[in-house]
């Protein structure tokens, strides 16, 4: 059994077929998937969509790469969706929420004030995190420290072995995906193999982040178990072994995937 810990399934790039997707998914052993929300107007859409699918979950969050248009009462908003959702066993965090310092043009000012008042609403619902840290973990980190948010997970991690070790001691796991699937990808394949294997899940980030065997394509959540058996390589270990891991990581980061029935 696999779990997709992030997946954007609600992306336009699946409109074609997403179904299809869905069942090719649950073909390859994927029983979870979560999809996290990135601004108020994908609210309902990914609430929708986890309860459409087998093993759908999702997260509501504002994701920093929206904050150029998102509104000072979409706070608002999503306090009142968490609240709604706080019954809903398929519900299971805030997310995407965190920084950007990789694509140019983002206001910091903009993008931090919505991520500190996201993780207000994380310590006041007592919820995880998922963590958008694109060359942002040290102020991602601070966040977390600051407002005492200790569980979630680390999206798409690319940092330093000094900065994954911060992250794994303040209680969060970290999230990898196709990135570790490149031979070039060097500091990724060296933090997948050699990081405790209690501080890993796994992720697609589908459309985005494709394996190497689908470099330039779209990425989908099916792709998880080709990206498990490259790490299971990685870390010497038995692709059941990895399952069993990642699997209770996943639970560990996110405790109310565990509510969810089929």
């Amino acid at each position: 059994m696999w779990i997709d810990t992030h997946c954007h399934l609600d992306a336009s790039e699946f409109d074609a077929d997403r179904d299809d997707v869905v069942a090719s998914a649950l073909k390859e052993g994927v029983s979870r998937i979560v999809i996290p929300g990135v601004e108020r107007q994908n609210f309902a859409r990914v609430r929708e969509l986890a309860h459409c699918i087998e093993g759908g979950a999702y997260a509501l969050g504002i994701h920093p790469l929206f904050t150029p248009r998102a509104l000072d009462d979409d706070l608002r908003v999503l306090r009142e969706q968490i609240t709604a959702s706080m019954d809903d066993p398929r519900f299971v965090g805030i997310g995407e929420i965190g920084l950007d310092y990789f694509v140019p043009g983002l206001d910091d000012t903009r993008q931090t004030f919505f991520y500190y008042e996201q993780l207000k609403l994380a310590r006041e619902f007592d919820l995880p995190v998922i963590c958008h840290v694109r060359k942002s973990q040290d102020k991602v980190l601070k966040g977390l420290r600051v407002f005492s948010v200790k569980r979630g997970i680390a999206h798409a991690f690319n940092g330093s072995f000094q900065q994954a070790e911060a992250f794994i001691a303040h209680g969060m796991r970290l999230g990898f995906g196709g990135n570790l699937t490149f031979e070039r990808a060097r500091q990724i394949r060296r933090l997948a193999a050699e990081l405790p294997l209690d501080a890993i899940v796994l992720e697609t980030d589908a459309p985005d982040i494709a394996p190497s065997w689908l470099y330039k394509h779209r990425n989908a959540p099916d792709q998880v178990a080709g990206i498990a058996r490259v790490l299971a390589e990685l870390r010497g270990i038995g692709e059941e072994a990895l399952s069993l891991g990642t699997t209770a990581n996943a639970h560990a980061a996110l405790p109310r995937l565990g509510l969810i029935s089929a």
